[in-house]
């Protein structure tokens, strides 16, 4: 985990004062100058030339990092491969992208390619938007289930990157959970995607649609069953503000990449109407 500036500065007021309001008043000046690097990449991110460089890095680290995991075990088996394209596919890049997401995978199975440095960078970079880091963890994850179910040394390559990421392992877990709901509800479909009236069937009803399961519904809103009609609703605003794709193209995900977005998205609104429905909520 980084060191922030409030624990520096608690750690100075110490030494300095030699006393507990010592490092009280540290504490204080650390967190003012948090606040102030914090609206400094604010502000540097969201110009249209920051957004720019976000989106090509976001990119650009996905890929490679993707390539890095499938060869974590020496070698990327067709599996792998498969699972790569499979995502790329599902992304509906077209052949130029695709192209280049090839050239970063391959970039990112050599042996000399620095995971860690490229996911430092990208945290750096995305270090005030907490959703893209979950979002660039998710698209790891979705390749990594996709390839070799997430098992062995891709596992463990996730647990580094989403440790580079200040990603906890109970949250990595919840990712896991959910994209793996959503890969086998997805396959009961026939491998339905975002694309199809985000979630709606005739007649606007998605929670008859087969596939979702009640606790399944609540593991997506990260809600337990036994809360309130009114914390559901606001559990299910806190996710669909977390993965909205408008939100996520405003902070830099690229335009290529939204289908992910919608996705989940998609996902989210299914298991609120279900939760909705089971419950007689209006």
């Amino acid at each position: 985990m980084s060191i922030t500036g409030k624990v520096i500065g608690a750690i100075l007021g110490l030494l300095i004062f030699r006393s507990p309001w010592g490092a009280i008043v540290g504490l204080f000046v650390g967190h003012l100058y948090d606040q102030s690097v914090s609206a400094t990449r604010r502000q540097r991110t969201h110009t249209p030339e920051g957004l720019v460089r976000v989106r090509e890095r976001f990119f650009t680290a996905t890929f490679e990092v993707m390539g890095h995991v499938a060869k974590a075990d020496g070698r990327v088996s067709e599996s792998e491969i498969a699972a790569a394209r499979k995502v790329m596919a599902e992304l509906r890049l077209d052949g130029a992208q695709i192209h280049a997401a090839i050239q970063h995978f391959t970039r990112g199975k050599n042996p000399g390619f620095d995971v860690e440095d490229t996911v430092r960078d990208f945290r750096e970079i995305c270090a005030d938007q907490p959703e893209m880091l979950r979002v660039f963890l998710e698209f790891q994850v979705r390749a990594a289930l996709e390839g070799v179910d997430m098992q062995g040394p891709a596992r463990m390559a996730i647990q580094k990157v989403a440790e580079l990421l200040d990603v906890s392992r109970l949250e990595l877990a919840h990712i896991e959970a959910v994209l793996r709901l959503q890969r086998d509800y997805f396959r009961q479909r026939g491998g339905a995607g975002a694309g199809t009236n985000g979630g709606q069937g005739s007649g606007g009803q998605s929670a008859a649609k087969p596939g979702m399961k009640l606790d399944a519904a609540y593991q997506i809103l990260e809600v337990d069953s036994r809360v309130s009609n009114e914390d559901v609703s606001k559990a299910y605003r806190r996710q669909l503000s977390k993965h909205h794709p408008d939100k996520l193209k405003a902070n830099g995900l690229p335009e290529s990449m939204l289908e992910h977005a919608k996705q989940r998205t998609q996902q989210i609104i299914e298991a609120y109407e279900l939760i909705k429905s089971t419950r007689g909520m209006t």
